[in-house]
């Protein structure tokens, strides 16, 4: 996992205001999540656009540009679903960036979920995100890439629990994922489950079957 905010390239700036409202009125947000939307969220800017016109990389099907916004908090942080909402409403991927005041300093962290263009939204997306960070902390360059597709996985890779191989593509790099987070429920099961067990027996089973999905975590990662 990253612990660094990336410099996007001055020729992507938009700095375009996103209205809130527009992105959760409508019958496919529930009420509860409408009025955690209009608790966390201060205001929406749709910062930059990395394309094919901005920064000369080939676009893709699965990746035709790709969307950082940066999300004002009203509160300590906006919840997952709130920017599930965003997701949905808007079909490439996003970068966010959440910003939160701190006491005398104002924090961001960057979060995003895997998300190439065209896959399916009827399932929360898992995000992943960086640590909160001071605001002006030196930002990191792109990592080098020959297409938007490649781009993406390299500016996901360091959120997430896993490492992209050489040659992988996006939908490779989707499964893994979920391979990975259902493990990590598995694993965290079998542990509940061995904490809780009284027979020496099942507790030797229980972790037999524990180290063997624990191995089968790493061989994913």
């Amino acid at each position: 996992m990253t612990d660094g905010l990336y410099q996007w390239p001055n020729v992507s700036y938009l700095g375009a205001r996103l209205p809130k409202e527009k992105l959760y009125e409508n019958g496919l947000v529930t009420a509860g999540v409408r009025e955690k939307f209009v608790a966390d969220v201060q205001r929406i800017t749709w910062t930059h656009k990395i394309a094919e016109e901005t920064i000369n990389l080939p676009s893709t099907d699965a990746v035709p540009e790709i969307e950082v916004l940066q999300v004002d908090g009203k509160r300590n942080d906006v919840a997952d679903a709130v920017l599930a909402v965003i997701d949905k409403a808007i079909p490439n991927p996003i970068f966010f960036e959440i910003t939160r005041e701190a006491g005398a300093r104002r924090e961001v962290r960057m979060v995003a979920a895997h998300k190439p263009r065209g896959m399916g939204t009827s399932k929360a997306p898992a995000y992943y995100s960086t640590r909160w960070m001071p605001a002006d902390i030196q930002r990191v360059p792109l990592p080098t890439a020959i297409s938007l597709d490649a781009l993406y996985s390299a500016l996901l890779a360091p959120l997430t629990p896993i490492k992209v191989r050489p040659g992988e593509d996006l939908p490779h790099v989707g499964v893994r994922l979920a391979t990975v987070r259902r493990l990590q429920r598995e694993v965290a099961g079998l542990e509940r489950k061995i904490r809780s067990e009284q027979q020496l027996n099942r507790k030797v089973e229980l972790r037999r079957m524990l180290r063997s999905k624990q191995a089968e975590l790493e061989e994913q990662k």
